[in-house]
C-alpha cells in the first residue's frame, strides 16, 4: 500500500512534470495488468470503482501534461490482446469502449460538448437514447446473407477471439436473419442472470469445481471455453444494442435501428428510452438506478447515445471512444468503519477465505458488519491491518468489500494479519497451489468445515450412489454425530444392532428426507431403515473409479478418477504411487504421463495422501469396504488402449455417453489433441480441436465412422 508521500496519493494539480511522467508510467503498467486480468483471464484484480479511478487519474494527468502522453497510454487502448486459445477475428469496424461520466455535471458537459462540436445552439433539438449498461462480455456477430458466420469477442478492439462454435449454442442469438442487409454485424453483450449464476455456482460447487466470483466472470468464462459443449451447458443470455459493418443502413436513428434489430429476433433491453433533454436523461438514469436491484442481472450504469446517426457519423471517434456516447456510471455505496478482527471461513473445497469483522455501519440502507477480503494477496496489497479505519463499499447485490485503509487514522496498535498456514478448524496443512490466490485446507475427510459437504459427495450419484442416503439424511446424521466420516456410514447397522445408536428416532418425511422426531419410536420406519442398511451393504465393493471420485480429492471428479483407476488398476497401487510421487522422481513422472493428468491434478492427489489425517480416515474406511480392481483386456475392442478426443456436437448420443462408451471399450478419452491422440471424433461445430488434429495428422472420424469402428 502506498504511503501518504507516494505519487499515487498526490493530487494531480500538485504533480510536477517529472512526477507526472513517473505517475503515467506507473498507471500504464497497473491498468494494463488490470485489463489483462479482466478481459483476458475473466478474473478482475480490482473493483470497477478502483479501475475507473485509475483511468480518471490517467486522463487528468494527460489533460494537464499532453506532451507526456505515452505510446502505451491506457487512453489509447481498448480491452486486452485476444487469447491464443482462439483463432483471431479482426473487426471490420473497431469495437471501442466508452468514456465515463461519474455525476450529473459530467452528463451536462457531455451534452454541451456534443453541441459545441455540431455547432448547435443550447436550445436546438438534440435527442439521446438511454439504456442500462450491462455488465457482461461484448460480442460482435457477423451475418452474411442472413447466416451467422463469425462471432468474436472485443479483444483489443481491433482483433477479437473467434468464439463462433460457442455462440451457436446460445439460444438468445438468432442463427439466421430474414430481411437483413447482405452483411450485418450485430453488437451486444453476453451476460448471465442472477438466478442462473446462483444455480451454476451451486452445480459447480457440488461437482467440486471452482465457482465464479460474479455473473460477469461466469458469462465471460462460459463463452470463452475451448469445448463448446461446456458453453452449451451454461445459461448465457444476450442483449443487442449496436452494430458494426452493414452493407445497407438499418435506419436513420439509433432508436429505430435498435427496433429493427429486435424485429430480426434479437433481445433488446426493455428499458431503452428516447430522451429529448439532459433532464430526461438524468431522470431515466435515476429510474434505472432505483430498479437496479430487481432487474435480475448486473448493470453498472446507463449509456447515453446521440440518436441521429448522421450526427454520430459527424462526431466520429477520439482515441478509444466515440464522441457521441458516454457511460454514466453508478456510484459505489461507501461508508467508513473500524476493522475489529479478521476471521477465516473454510469452504467445502477447503478454501480459506478471510472475512473482515467490522464495527457495524449502515451502507445503502443495509447494516454491514462483515466484508470479504478475498484472499491473502488482497490483504497484503492493501496493507489491511486489524484495528484500521477502513472504507467499505457495497454496490447492488455485491458482497461488501474493503476499498482502502485510511492511513491518517491508523492507530499505533494496528497489527498486521498473518494468514494461517494450517486450517483453523482441523489443524491440517493449508497449501497454496501454484497459480492460485487461494490457500486450501488439505484435511479433506476429517475437517469439520468440509466434512458434511464431502459426505454428501461421497454418497452422491457420481460417487458411491447409496440409494436412500441423500443430502437431507447426511445432514441429520452429521449434526447428531452419528456419521462424521465415510467409515461411519458402513458401521451404522452394527451400531444400531448393538444399541449404540437409534435410527428409528429419525422420522422419514414424505419427500424421503430424515429428521429427528420427538416422542415414541415409529415401527413403520423399520422397513426404511432395513432398506438403508441393504443399500449400504450393496456398496461395500465399489468400482475403483467411483471410490476414487467419492473421496473428494481436489481436482478429481468422475473423469480424472477414471483416469487414475484405469492407470493404476487398484486402490493400493494408487496410494503407493501418490506417496511415492510426493518426492520428485519416477513415480511423479509416471503420474504426469497419464493422458489428461497435469501437475495441478497430480498435486491434488499427492497432497491428499500426504496428509496423515486423510490416510487414517482411509484406513478406517478400508476396514469396511473393498474397492474392486479395474482390469481392462488389451484385446477387448478395436479401440482398446487408443486415445480418443470428442469435439463438436454429437447427434445420436450425448458427449458423456460417448465418453463412457469409449472408456468401457478400453479407450482413453482426452480433452485435448496431441501427437499421442489416435482418433478425433468430430461433429458439427467442431473448432480448434479439429484443426489441431488435421495439423498433426491425427485420424479424424465422423460420428458414424466412430460407431462403425466400435461396432455400435
Amino acid at each position: 500500500m502506498a504511503k501518504k508521500s507516494d505519487l499515487s496519493l498526490k493530487p494531480v494539480k500538485e504533480l510536477t512534470a517529472e512526477e507526472a511522467a513517473v505517475e503515467l508510467l506507473r498507471l500504464a503498467g497497473v491498468i494494463a495488468s488490470a485489463d489483462d486480468a479482466y478481459y483476458g483471464d475473466d478474473r478482475p484484480e480490482m473493483t470497477d470503482a478502483e479501475y475507473d479511478a485509475l483511468r480518471r487519474r490517467n486522463a487528468l494527468i494527460e489533460r494537464d501534461y499532453p506532451k507526456l502522453k505515452r505510446p502505451d497510454s491506457p487512453s489509447l487502448r481498448v480491452g486486452s490482446a485476444p487469447s491464443t486459445k482462439f483463432e483471431k477475428a479482426p473487426h471490420a469496424i473497431p469495437m471501442l469502449s466508452l468514456d465515463n461520466a461519474f455525476n450529473d455535471e459530467d452528463v451536462i458537459e457531455f451534452d454541451a460538448r456534443v453541441r459545441r462540436f455540431l455547432k448547435l445552439e443550447a436550445d436546438a433539438p438534440l435527442a439521446f437514447t438511454a439504456e442500462p449498461k450491462i455488465d457482461g462480455l461484448s460480442l460482435n456477430l457477423r451475418y452474411e446473407n442472413g447466416v451467422l458466420r463469425v462471432a468474436a469477442t472485443r479483444g483489443d478492439g481491433a482483433v477479437g477471439e473467434n468464439v463462433t462454435a460457442n455462440v451457436l449454442t446460445v439460444s438468445d442469438i438468432p442463427k439466421t436473419l430474414k430481411g437483413a442487409p447482405d452483411i450485418l454485424e450485430v453488437r451486444g453483450e453476453i451476460y448471465m442472470s442472477h438466478a442462473d449464476f446462483k444455480a451454476l455456482n451451486e452445480r459447480l460447487e457440488k461437482a467440486d469445481e471452482e465457482i465464479f466470483a460474479n455473473p460477469r466472470n461466469a458469462a465471460a468464462g462460459s463463452l470463452r471455453q475451448i469445448d463448446s459443449a461446456v458453453t452449451a451447458s451454461r445459461p448465457l443470455r444476450f442483449f443487442a444494442y449496436a452494430w458494426g459493418e452493414a452493407s445497407a443502413p438499418l435506419a436513420d436513428t439509433q432508436m429505430k435501428a435498435v427496433e429493427r434489430l429486435k424485429k430480426f429476433g434479437f433481445p433488446t433491453n426493455p428499458m431503452l428510452r428516447l430522451c429529448t433533454s439532459v433532464e430526461e436523461m438524468l431522470s431515466h438514469y435515476k429510474a434505472i438506478e432505483e430498479k437496479r436491484a430487481t432487474l435480475g442481472y448486473d448493470i453498472d450504469g446507463v449509456v447515453y447515445k446521440v440518436d441521429r446517426l448522421d450526427y454520430q457519423e459527424r462526431l466520429g471517434f477520439v482515441s478509444r471512444s466515440p464522441r457521441w456516447a458516454v457511460a454514466h456510471k453508478f456510484p459505489a455505496e461507501k461508508a467508513t468503519t473500524v476493522l475489529e478482527a479478521i476471521d477465516i471461513q473454510v469452504g467445502r473445497t477447503g478454501a480459506l477465505t478471510p472475512v473482515a469483522r467490522l464495527k457495524p455501519v449502515t451502507v445503502g440502507g443495509v447494516v454491514v458488519s462483515n466484508a470479504t477480503l478475498h484472499n491473502q494477496d488482497e490483504i497484503e496489497r492493501k496493507d489491511i491491518r486489524v484495528g484500521d479505519t477502513v472504507v467499505i463499499q457495497r454496490a447492488g447485490d455485491v458482497i461488501p468489500q474493503i476499498v482502502e485503509v485510511i492511513l491518517d487514522k491508523r492507530a499505533g496498535g494496528a497489527r498486521k494479519y498473518k494468514f494461517p498456514e494450517t486450517c483453523p478448524v482441523c489443524g491440517s496443512h493449508a497449501v497454496r497451489e501454484e497459480g492460485e490466490a487461494v490457500r486450501r485446507c488439505t484435511g479433506g475427510l476429517i475437517c469439520a468445515a468440509q466434512a458434511k459437504e464431502r459426505l454428501k459427495h461421497f454418497v452422491s450419484r457420481g460417487a458411491l450412489d447409496i440409494e436412500g442416503l441423500g443430502e437431507k439424511q447426511i445432514e441429520a446424521f452429521f449434526e447428531s454425530g452419528i456419521v462424521t466420516e465415510p467409515a461411519h456410514i458402513f458401521t451404522l447397522e452394527a451400531r444400531q444392532r448393538a444399541g449404540e445408536i437409534d435410527l428409528y428416532v429419525y422420522k422419514v418425511k414424505a419427500d424421503g428426507s430424515y429428521a429427528l422426531k420427538d416422542g415414541e419410536k415409529q415401527p413403520t420406519n423399520l422397513k426404511s431403515v432395513e432398506n438403508l442398511f441393504a443399500a449400504i451393504n450393496d456398496r461395500r465393493a465399489p468400482a475403483l473409479d467411483r471410490f476414487v471420485n467419492a473421496l473428494g480429492m481436489r481436482h478429481i471428479g468422475e473423469t480424472n478418477a477414471r483416469l487414475f483407476a484405469r492407470h493404476y488398476g487398484s486402490f493400493s497401487a494408487l496410494m503407493e504411487a501418490a506417496q511415492g510421487a510426493a518426492e520428485d522422481g519416477p513415480a511423479y513422472e509416471e503420474m504426469l504421463s497419464i493422458e489428461g493428468v497435469g501437475a495441478l491434478v497430480a498435486g491434488g492427489v499427492i497432497e491428499f495422501f500426504k496428509e496423515e489425517h486423510n490416510r487414517a480416515a482411509i484406513e478406517r474406511l478400508l476396514q469396511e469396504v473393498s474397492p474392486q480392481e479395474m482390469k481392462i483386456e488389451a484385446s477387448a475392442s478395436p479401440v482398446a488402449g487408443k486415445t480418443v478426443v470428442f469435439t463438436g456436437s454429437l447427434e445420436t448420443m450425448t458427449r458423456d455417453e460417448a465418453k463412457a462408451q469409449a472408456l468401457a471399450l478400453g479407450a482413453k478419452v482426452s480433452g485435448s489433441v496431441s501427437a499421442k491422440t489416435d482418433y478425433v471424433v468430430a461433429g458439427p461445430g467442431a473448432g480448434s480441436k479439429l484443426k489441431n488434429a488435421e495439423a498433426l495428422g491425427v485420424a479424424v472420424l465422423t460420428e458414424g465412422e466412430w460407431r462403425d469402428l466400435i461396432g455400435a
